[in-house]
């Protein structure tokens, strides 16, 4: 059949915006990536807790994608905000016009527009979904009237995209039955490029994410990073995605000095490169994850990894790309780290020729419209 240039609206429950950032840059990563096939218009609407007059529509096109936020203002009531949510979304579907389907990321909670745009207009949807909440460790926290609707929307999707097979495995062992085709996540390959690395006598280490401890286990890599201290390993750890500030009295405990250990805000991605670039390993010690951007986008510069062995890493994961490990054990990690300078690691080149094979933006694009043109032929 015939390849179709296909009006994609893309709505997204989570989506950078000035309220947050840095939430859902993943998505917008997406959206890119269709946009190169594709027209692609994206809408996001959240509460801004510092608007003074009820709503604000903010539009403008960005790499190809025409996005539209909506803020409506901070209210305790819940049925004034569904009506200042619903007059929104009215407002942005009228600027947006007519469309062919519906690309919906994070079934929850943006998922009863695309039911309900299906049920009444007949716009065909598929689900891309990054939620690590359906692992059977955290899914105890799902209501049941949230679950119902889930499976309500899921079943009628025309296609399920997890990031990962991990996942698609999760959410239907939790009882979301539908047809399941999993995408990853996007890297922007022709920005993280491999670079021969230079060496060093320092052992060179580095962690990018939200530094949220309860996630990511910040505290586990700066303890392990104390007992290669004790061992007088000579490392300098670049924490890149926040202050650290609540990590003051663990660092202390541990005896680690701004020689050691150095907390960065968060960059943009262009920024995020030369790090890359300098590091002899990324480290990721979470306890649980889905297919994380950090670990693909660390492949695509040619810096190998240590990860705990969770959610779907292991999907995408050479064995000559890194060490993956038991997750909270800070003994595996801290062998995993004394093998980086004697491991004979993949090159670069090899590191970044495979994300552009699976994680590119052409990649995606091209598993995305395969799904689209099936859904409107």
């Amino acid at each position: 059949m015939a390849k179709k240039r296909l009006h994609v609206l893309f709505l997204s429950s989570w989506y950078p915006s000035r309220v947050l950032p840095i939430i859902g840059d993943f998505i917008q990563r997406h959206a890119e990536a269709v946009a190169t096939k594709h027209k692609v218009s994206a809408v996001h609407i959240i509460t801004d807790p510092n608007l003074k007059i009820p709503f604000e529509i903010s539009s403008k096109t960005i790499k190809g994608v025409t996005t539209y936020i909506g803020y409506i203002k901070k209210t305790g009531n819940p049925v004034y905000k569904l009506f200042l949510f619903s007059k929104v979304l009215r407002l942005i579907l009228n600027e947006i016009g007519s469309f062919d389907l519906i690309h919906l990321n994070k079934l929850y909670s943006s998922g009863w527009i695309a039911y309900l745009l299906n049920l009444f207009y007949k716009k065909p949807y598929l689900i891309s979904e990054h939620w690590s909440g359906y692992q059977s460790t955290n899914n105890q926290n799902i209501g049941l009237f949230e679950k119902y609707l889930s499976k309500q929307i899921v079943k009628r999707a025309a296609f399920v995209c997890p990031v990962s097979q991990h996942l698609a495995n999760a959410m239907q062992e939790f009882g979301l039955k539908g047809n399941y085709h999993p995408v990853p996540n996007v890297v922007m390959t022709d920005l993280f490029v491999s670079k021969t690395k230079t060496d060093s006598i320092k052992l060179r280490l580095l962690h990018i994410s939200s530094l949220t401890d309860e996630v990511k286990n910040i505290s586990g890599i700066i303890k392990t990073l104390g007992a290669l201290k004790r061992q007088k390993t000579d490392f300098i750890c670049y924490f890149i995605g926040g202050t650290g500030d609540e990590f003051t009295a663990v660092i202390q405990q541990n005896n680690l000095t701004d020689k050691d250990i150095q907390f960065i805000n968060f960059m943009e991605q262009k920024d995020l490169v030369s790090y890359f670039h300098q590091s002899d390993i990324l480290i990721l010690f979470s306890h649980y994850e889905n297919l994380p951007c950090v670990i693909l986008e660390a492949f695509s510069s040619g810096t190998p990894v240590i990860s705990s062995n969770v959610g779907g890493i292991s999907e995408f994961f050479p064995p000559d790309f890194g060490l993956l490990i038991t997750a909270n054990n800070h003994q595996e990690l801290e062998n995993a780290l004394h093998k980086v300078k004697g491991t004979n690691w993949a090159s670069p080149k090899k590191m970044h020729q495979y994300a552009v094979r699976h994680f590119s933006p052409e990649t995606i694009a091209e598993k995305f419209d395969y799904l689209y043109q099936q859904m409107t032929y």
